[in-house]
């Protein structure tokens, strides 16, 4: 099967998010699996093409925009330590500036940037002469690569039988643009912008909702998310119009790349361990805490519960201000953070330290190599998120055998499942409604079975059980595209 991706974000090129991983993992899988997968992405400014190893094509791009032409170069390279092809669309009035969506705002013009494009992958399967059975489009960026195929494209023997596929990676990121601009930029006549056409949504232009109403086939991260969003109360205002698409629409759980995230085989980590040698995972707690500068004298062996997000209420980042400083008060636990976001809450984290100096730990940014220690070496994982709509994290802390702490939201429902002591199977501890007692009650919960065996060893071990591989994944996808084939035959 051949299939473009098209996106922009694909780890380690350049990345912000999940939607980066997951783009990524899944090409790997669909070539290791025998498919031809090609990657599409702009060339950003911050993308080293020397040493990555990309090629000028010197092919001229050329991208009808509205009533207007306009061009593009395009470079050839593989993602690092694969096959997989990705080229890069390169035009530097869009793409050759600081950020991929903005600085730190979003840019004025990304309607503009994102329509050019998302035009601009038909115009690279042209150049290479690739003919592609699906097309992949990833969240508003690309909604409208939907409507050109169906629109534009198809006429074009390359296209005639290639199926749109669209992936919702969190619904509150819509692309809601000018309809004035944003259609003259598309080549879509205005008389088409009317109540409850695809294009119209309260008097601006959705790209996502022209991504759903095109697709042949859509999809999202979690199976519980896709039945949350149909929801007013998830639905980010799109709730009818998936359900009016209900038919085509599926939730396909995300995977984790076991080549990177292994504790058996993770270089990054102090001491590598599985299920059947948990000694190995509390020579990464002493480790990591020693790397914070505690020793023996601060009883080491104490519950470490962990955080790493982005600090924004969607994480839940609210319900943990609301409470931790109550919690830490009266239990006997260590709190670690690896965060940055919202100063507010980076301020109240640092605050919170300097209350308990020896028992919470921050470090405010991102660190990779950091967090794969953190997975390691902590015994719980706390993630309290409003809303999930798949969540790698938690399968990260499972993998690494360190129990999660979650609200049964989005992902986070379908890959954690309350412990339970008669029947010895679960994986963790939730809580479903959004509020800061429920939270701590699970807490509670959690440092209750710390230490205590035999269960404290068997949560462990079915954590660690979990399978959520890429491939698994992958195949997964695979099978939606050929449901999607089955519209354009």
């Amino acid at each position: 099967m051949n299939i473009v991706t098209a996106t922009t974000e694909v780890s380690p090129i350049a990345k912000t998010g999940g939607l980066g991983d997951m783009v990524s993992f899944l090409s790997k899988e669909w070539v290791k699996q025998g498919h031809n997968a090609i990657i599409v992405l702009p060339k950003y400014k911050h993308i080293d093409t020397n040493k990555l190893g990309f090629q000028n094509l010197k092919r001229t791009l050329i991208v009808q925009m509205g009533y207007w032409t306009e061009f593009a170069g395009v470079w050839e390279g593989k993602l690092p330590g694969t096959e997989v092809k990705v080229y890069l669309v390169e035009n530097n009035n869009y793409f050759n500036r600081e950020g991929i969506y903005g600085d730190p705002n979003e840019f004025s013009d990304n309607d503009r940037r994102f329509i050019f494009f998302d035009k601009a992958v038909f115009e690279v399967c042209r150049a290479i002469n690739f003919k592609p059975d699906i097309l992949h489009a990833h969240d508003f960026h690309t909604g409208f690569s939907m409507s050109f195929l169906k629109e534009f494209y198809r006429q074009d023997p390359l296209f005639s039988k290639t199926a749109g596929v669209y992936t919702i990676h969190n619904l509150a990121h819509q692309g809601k643009f000018n309809p004035y601009t944003s259609l003259l930029y598309a080549g879509i006549p205005f008389n088409q912008f009317t109540p409850y056409s695809p294009y119209e949504y309260f008097g601006t232009v959705n790209a996502m909702k022209v991504g759903i109403s095109y697709a042949d086939k859509i999809t999202t991260v979690s199976p519980n998310y896709s039945h949350e969003i149909m929801l007013p109360y998830y639905g980010e205002g799109l709730d009818g119009i998936l359900k009016q698409h209900s038919a085509d629409f599926m939730g396909i759980l995300n995977g984790i790349d076991d080549t990177e995230w292994h504790p058996g085989r993770d270089k990054l980590i102090y001491k590598n361990f599985d299920k059947n040698y948990l000694e190995g995972k509390k020579e990464n707690k002493l480790a990591l805490l020693r790397d914070f500068g505690l020793n023996e004298g601060d009883d080491l062996d104490m519950p470490l519960i962990s955080i790493i997000t982005r600090l924004a209420e969607q994480k839940g980042v609210d319900l943990i201000t609301d409470k931790m400083e109550e919690l830490l008060s009266q239990n006997n636990f260590r709190f670690l953070v690896l965060a940055s976001g919202d100063y507010k809450y980076e301020k109240y984290f640092e605050y919170l330290h300097h209350r308990f100096p020896r028992r919470v730990q921050i470090h405010i940014g991102y660190d990779n190599n950091l967090a794969h220690k953190i997975y390691a070496g902590s015994d719980f994982f706390l993630m309290p998120s409003r809303f999930e709509p798949c969540g790698l994290a938690q399968m990260f802390s499972l993998k690494y055998g360190t129990i999660p702490i979650v609200r049964e939201t989005g992902g986070l429902a379908d890959t954690v499942l309350e412990y339970d002591y008669h029947k010895q199977i679960g994986t963790g501890f939730t809580f479903w409604q959004y509020n800061s007692e429920d939270m701590a009650y699970a807490v509670k919960r959690a440092l209750g079975i710390f230490n205590k065996q035999p269960h404290w060893d068997k949560i462990r071990q079915n954590a660690m059980e979990q399978n959520f591989s890429s491939e698994k994944t992958a195949q997964d996808y695979i099978q939606a595209f050929y449901w999607a084939l089955e519209k354009v035959k």
